[in-house]
């Protein structure tokens, strides 16, 4: 046992010289999720408001422009522009300056006045599918509230009270993220994929570097074993993400008000083997690359897109087709992105994360054997 904890000692402090040796790698690697944490959760947003909306108006009666005074009032609508022709809805279209279009049509408030329904075309920019659905769900909304006020204004003007009709009023609770804010929902998640990337795509190049420097022939005529010399080369890599799992967290925290309602020590748990697991799949590519330019290829088609589109992170996997949610569990960012919400959004602990843990334990054991496997297999080849 002793025997073996040197040559693992021997083979981490090599790897610490060579990262040591370049400075300018070594400070990538630790501010590289950072940045890439910062940029994500500003530029990925599914918050929709401020929607851009033209008015057309034929009609131009007080009953109309009252009417148009319910979006200019909201929070979702902005009106920036009144038009006169249906053209004009193309141009702001073609030209995305208006994403909705409200056209009233001539004879709007006499409809209205003689106590028959009145139509309103609402007319919604398709090209972004998410902020079509938003703008018409809040569209039929506005109409609904606008509707139930007119209703309410004739019967006072016919002298009926309402107050005695039965009425039903849902109370609508969001749990977890009241303000339904997409950055919240989306940076633990982007913890998972960051140090997903970072730790796969660098330790994908460790044993391709050894055969490169032509250093791979001593390994294999000394008493090391192979999986001695994976646990070697994990260790730095290791410590090194460990502190860029504390910046993202405590970045997330600190500037975008993440909460943490969950104990640290299951998420502490989940980070560490969610660690070992993906610096085994970045093993497994290096012991299989036959190159560093494909290692990192392989690295990136393996840890960034399905890390990305099939851990969660912005896609629900029960939207996915059926083969994906299968797929998808052969990477270890979809069980780390349900642990991470899990503890930050939710205060989940053991009991509702253990598969996720027990699974990640188990992915980062058979990485490491395997890849250890497949050097050897290489090696004698």
């Amino acid at each position: 046992m002793k025997a073996s904890l040197t040559r693992i000692g021997a083979v981490t402090n090599k790897e610490f010289k060579h990262l040591l040796r370049d400075v300018r790698t070594l400070a990538a690697v630790v501010l590289l999720p950072v940045i890439q944490l910062l940029l994500f959760a500003y530029a990925i947003s599914f918050d929709v408001d401020n929607v851009p909306t033209m008015v057309i108006d034929y009609d131009k009666t007080p009953a109309s422009s009252e009417y148009v005074r319910a979006y200019d009032a909201s929070t979702f609508f902005k009106v920036v522009a009144h038009g006169d022709t249906l053209n004009q809805v193309d141009t702001a279209f073609d030209a995305n300056t208006a994403r909705v279009a409200v056209v009233i049509p001539a004879g709007f408030g006499e409809t209205i006045a003689a106590g028959d329904k009145a139509q309103v075309a609402v007319l919604i920019d398709g090209s972004e599918p998410n902020s079509a659905k938003i703008s018409q769900a809040y569209s039929v909304a506005l109409n609904q509230l606008y509707d139930q006020s007119m209703t309410k204004s004739w019967a006072a003007s016919q002298g009926l009270d309402l107050s005695g009709i039965g009425a039903l009023e849902p109370r609508v609770r969001t749990w977890y993220n009241p303000e339904r804010n997409s950055t919240i929902f989306l940076i633990p998640g982007l913890m998972a994929v960051i140090i997903a990337i970072v730790t796969v795509q660098q330790t994908a190049v460790t044993l391709v570097r050894e055969r490169a420097l032509g250093t791979e022939e001593q390994l294999l005529v000394s008493p090391m074993r192979r999986t001695e010399l994976m646990v070697g080369k994990l260790l730095p890599w290791t410590l090194i993400a460990f502190i860029d799992v504390v910046l993202v967290i405590l970045l997330g925290m600190a500037v975008f008000g993440v909460p943490l309602r969950g104990t640290p020590l299951v998420l502490a748990l989940g980070s560490a083997l969610f660690v070992f697991a993906s610096l085994g799949m970045g093993l497994l590519i290096s012991a299989v690359a036959p190159s560093a330019e494909t290692a990192n290829i392989m690295a990136l088609m393996i840890a960034f897109l399905p890390s990305f589109l099939l851990s969660g992170l912005a896609f629900p996997l029960d939207q996915i087709p059926v083969v994906l949610q299968w797929i998808s569990g052969i990477f270890p960012a979809r069980y780390m992105v349900t642990i991470a919400r899990g503890v930050f959004l939710k205060g989940s602990g053991f009991a509702e994360l253990w598969p996720e843990l027990l699974t990640l334990a188990g992915y980062a054991l058979v990485m490491v054997l395997v890849a250890a496997r497949l050097y050897g297999r290489k090696a004698r080849a």
